[in-house]
């Protein structure tokens, strides 16, 4: 199986070039699911970074008890409230009925606290049936999901532990054992699988990405959140989820190099946030 790490030049053939007298909602639409009663943050941290990707709308979802403080971070984010404090499966079929017709990818799991598992797997089969890319990350990562996802244009994006809950497996210590894991649970399941850790492994099952991130700062609450974000705006311009996910990956791990330059081990995923732009401006074409 081809294995590659990742680089600028790699990086830059999976960023789409954006039109010149392109129109609003042409460059993407997502849709950002997540959030709780301790968890605001999360979704927040997606949706902005999503955002920041070169996305142009974010919707984000989040339990009605978190709305008034997400509007109030940012006036940037459309903000839809899931009518309960958890999800239902009422909560996602208000949900579905409020979203716009075109919606090109959405992330779900960040901060979020399900109630019901059929509402997850509602949600998600609702959107793959109308052709909206998925990532798949935190609460949203149930082996009950798998069935849904296989062949369709989604990205898995687990910590170790988040694997262990999937796939039922522990990913190794070894690095050799550890790739060849992500690449039969990518091929089995007809997914990409971006594994994050010190060095991230992203997969598809045919071909792997790796990316040597050894930044320690990055162990911060709420990176994982920002890559999220990454996922779902880079996919809504690029439909493959391989090359989407291998992007967001490269681009987090820039952001979190350049900000622990600057800040030592005191960055917070806020910090990211903002450097964004800047790591991706090399990668901006315009036709």
């Amino acid at each position: 199986m081809a294995q590659k790490t990742l680089t600028t030049t790699l990086v830059k053939k999976f960023i789409p070039a954006r039109k010149s007298n392109s129109r609003k909602g042409e460059n993407g639409i997502v849709l950002v699911v997540g959030g709780s009663y301790i968890y605001h943050g999360a979704p927040i941290l997606s949706s902005i970074a999503a955002l920041r990707s070169g996305t142009d709308l974010v919707y984000t979802s989040v339990p009605k008890i978190n709305v008034a403080s997400t509007r109030s971070v940012s006036p940037n984010l459309i903000v839809i409230p899931l009518v309960d404090q958890k999800l239902t499966r009422g909560a996602v079929n208000k949900l579905l009925g409020a979203l716009p017709r075109k919606l090109d990818s959405a992330t779900i799991g960040m901060g979020l606290s399900i109630q019901e598992k059929n509402a997850l797997l509602h949600l998600v089969k609702s959107l793959l049936d109308r052709d909206v890319r998925l990532s798949l990350d935190a609460s949203a990562l149930i082996p009950e999901v798998l069935p849904l996802l296989t062949n369709k244009n989604v990205v898995v994006t687990p910590h170790a532990g988040e694997f262990k809950r999937l796939f039922g497996q522990s990913p190794p210590n070894s690095k050799t054992e550890r790739i060849k894991l992500v690449e039969e649970k990518a091929k089995k399941f007809g997914i990409t699988v971006l594994l994050k850790g010190s060095t991230d492994v992203i997969s598809d099952g045919r071909t792997t990405y790796l990316y040597e991130k050894k930044i320690p700062a990055m162990t911060v609450g709420g990176t994982g959140d920002v890559l999220s974000g990454l996922v779902a705006g880079l996919l809504s311009k690029n439909r493959k989820p391989l090359e989407s996910a291998a992007a967001a990956a490269f681009i987090n791990g820039l952001a979190g190099k350049t900000v622990q330059k600057k800040l030592g081990l005191h960055m917070t995923s806020m910090d990211l946030l903002s450097e964004i732009p800047l790591v991706m401006k090399p990668f901006d074409k315009i036709v």
